[in-house]
């Protein structure tokens, strides 16, 4: 099979996509009939033993306790409280209450994992304080949606969850690794907010001035979050329990918090848990037909062929990175994040360990450039999702508008991360010595 065939095959399959097929029937579909087609009966001997490995590896365990974790501290009312304490405390910085939403999404996403439902929680919460003090649209939706992406970068992240599997990755070191890049990812949305109230001031309100003793007694609010990630970051950190241990640990923590808030009842755990297994059969069902299709992808060859032709072009690692760089962010426009995992890590992972690229540095790398794919239109996850909780109803264009500025610094970020590798690989070689 040559690269002429891979490229034929990868646009049949965008445009089974595009046509609206489901992501999982178009991977079975080009994994078994073309399969079938180009290997006979092989294909099935070799299909068997790798979905029964996949389906008991181990690391997808924790994938459902992270689901659970985000749905107890989502239905609890918990974010709520988080964002009235990070609003007392943020909310006399330049831009108000828009650093209170990234604020809150950061926090957040060091629960969740979960981009889409960062955006959603936070957006609820934030959006009639938001409108009650007349500010800008654009630029409210546009920190919600941006704030929102955090939740796929910052540990514990489902998503660095799937590529730790898909890449056979140690997880433990992804979610270590994402640590830093997420808090400066934070740190400069927060900074762009600042600069943007300063230069063009207008579409804001700072927030009255509240007591000290007022703030401090606010902060017990954001103890659940901190405790839930200090557990999963600290067990794994300490080595005294693999991530899905860790997982179970927090969400066992997290129902504790959830009986002190007298909201522990059948009727909330039936709501949490059939959420939870309705997005866990989703995932995983994509992940058993992505290894569907990596058969026929291995008994072809194709990693062969696209690194023979990798190196036929002569780039330097760094030029693969940018290369790669707008790839992703082309296949952001029109896929979802897990699309966008499943179909390439297999192929492009072998790849770049061959240019000598550490693999746990390129998880955070293309977790970045999911998280891209989450704000740029048509198919931006999170630009729905706020939108979707707007009271007013206002264009989508607003959604947009805001976005687009968070999407150049995140392109901005990514560059510098390719420049400077340290900043997501220090932190793991470090705890690691």
């Amino acid at each position: 099979m040559g690269i002429i065939d891979v490229l034929i095959g990868f646009v049949v399959m965008m445009g089974l996509l595009l046509v609206g097929l489901r992501v999982a029937t178009v991977m079975v579909a080009m994994g078994v009939a073309g399969g079938m087609v180009l290997y006979g009966p092989v294909l099935l001997k070799s299909m068997g033993p790798v979905l029964w490995g996949t389906s008991n590896e181990p690391v997808l365990t924790a994938i459902p306790l992270f689901i659970l974790l985000g749905e107890l501290l989502l239905r609890s009312g918990l974010a709520d409280r988080m964002y009235g304490t990070l609003a007392l405390w943020l909310g006399r910085l330049p831009g108000g209450l828009l650093h209170t939403n990234i604020g809150c999404c950061s926090l957040f996403a060091a629960t969740s994992g979960s981009s889409v439902a960062t955006a959603a929680t936070v957006g609820t919460v934030a959006l009639p304080a938001l409108t009650e003090r007349r500010y800008r649209p654009s630029r409210s939706l546009g920190s919600l949606a941006a704030g929102g992406t955090l939740g796929i970068l910052i540990p514990p992240s489902v998503n660095l969850l799937v590529y730790g599997s898909l890449a056979s990755v140690s997880v433990g070191q992804l979610f270590i690794a994402g640590i830093i890049p997420g808090i400066l990812l934070t740190l400069l949305f927060m900074a762009f907010i600042a600069a943007q109230d300063i230069l063009a001031p207008g579409g804001a309100y700072q927030e009255s001035e509240v007591p000290w003793s007022v703030k401090f007694r606010a902060l017990k609010h954001l103890v659940p979050a901190a405790t839930v990630f200090l557990i999963v970051m600290g067990s794994i950190y300490l080595g005294i329990a693999t991530p899905t241990e860790s997982a179970a640990l927090a969400v066992i923590v997290a129902l504790g918090f959830v009986w002190a808030e007298g909201k522990l009842s059948m009727a909330f755990l039936d709501t949490c848990f059939r959420t939870t297994a309705k997005t866990t059969g989703m995932i995983l069902l994509i992940i058993v037909a992505a290894f569907t299709l990596n058969v026929t992808l291995a008994l072809g060859g194709i990693t062969a062929v696209m690194s023979r032709w990798i190196e036929g072009l002569g780039l330097s690692p760094v030029e693969l990175l940018f290369v790669l760089m707008i790839f992703y962010l082309a296949l952001g426009m029109f896929m979802d994040v897990l699309s966008m995992q499943v179909l390439t890590i297999p192929i492009v992972v072998p790849i770049i360990i061959a240019h000598g690229i550490d693999p746990v540095w390129f998880g955070i790398f293309v977790v970045l450039m999911c998280e891209l794919g989450m704000i740029t239109p048509p198919v931006g996850m999170n630009l729905y999702v706020v939108q979707g909780v707007r009271n007013d109803r206002g264009p989508f264009s607003d959604v947009i508008a805001g976005a687009v500025p968070y999407a150049v610094l995140m392109l901005l970020f990514t560059s510098a991360l390719i420049l400077w590798p340290a900043i997501a690989t220090w932190l793991p070689e470090a705890i690691g010595r």
